[in-house]
């Protein structure tokens, strides 16, 4: 039996091994390349955009070097990469809508939002400052320890004892400006930017606690 069936085995087998190999390299095509990330692409993006495509230079709002020096503009230097990424995918959906960043973010293809992210990660962010003495360890105890009583949690949990966040899902808060803190409180308060979580906590919170907090992260090293 077994000299009569092994030719046809043998057949059916070269078969099978040929569709499969087929098959593996029509999903090897199919699937996307993985973007070829250029810091210095996007380095030249940020400092001076695409006049092209009507696109203006982000230094214009957001500072030299991801510096930003006006208060309501966020400071980007040394933020992760993977959230700075995520968050002009977020411009260009429901979770995160600003009329300027949102009209930006859509002009930019996938592979410039990851240059631009790769280029601002590199920068120094120059420190900022608490400037209300009167709110200090207000700020403090609730970074630190949270609102046990409204059940806020303490922000050093997810952000870290210094502010440095986690890469992708916690941004760096260290150094950022109150203003632009306190407007993105604001922001989850009223559910205009999407977080369940933050959401959740900032309800909880009163404008007071709000800039308090905000003031102390400006000064976190």
């Amino acid at each position: 039996m077994n000299s009569v069936f092994s030719p046809f085995v043998k057949s059916l087998l070269v078969a099978m091994l040929a569709v499969s190999a087929t098959a593996s390299a029509d999903e090897h095509k199919s699937a996307p390349a993985a973007p070829k990330i250029d810091p210095a692409k996007g380095a030249s993006l940020y400092t001076d955009g695409d006049n092209a495509r009507g696109l203006p230079a982000c230094v214009s709002c957001h500072g030299a070097g991801g510096n930003s020096t006006i208060s309501v503009n966020p400071k980007l230097a040394g933020q992760h990469e993977g959230y700075l990424y995520k968050q002009l995918v977020n411009f260009t959906t429901a979770d995160r809508n600003q009329p300027v960043m949102t009209t930006y973010a859509k002009m930019l293809t996938d592979e410039e939002k990851h240059n631009v992210a790769a280029w601002l990660v590199t920068q120094s962010q120059k420190p900022g400052a608490a400037k209300n003495k009167d709110t200090i360890e207000l700020g403090k105890k609730i970074y630190r320890g949270g609102i046990a009583e409204k059940n806020v949690p303490a922000c050093a949990s997810c952000h870290g004892a210094s502010g440095a966040g986690i890469p992708v899902q916690y941004p760096r808060l260290s150094g950022q400006h109150q203003d632009y803190t306190v407007a993105q409180l604001g922001l989850f308060k009223a559910g205009t930017r999407k977080s369940v979580e933050m959401a959740t906590i900032a309800k909880r919170m009163s404008d007071e606690e709000m800039k308090a907090v905000a003031d102390y992260v400006a000064g976190l090293k």
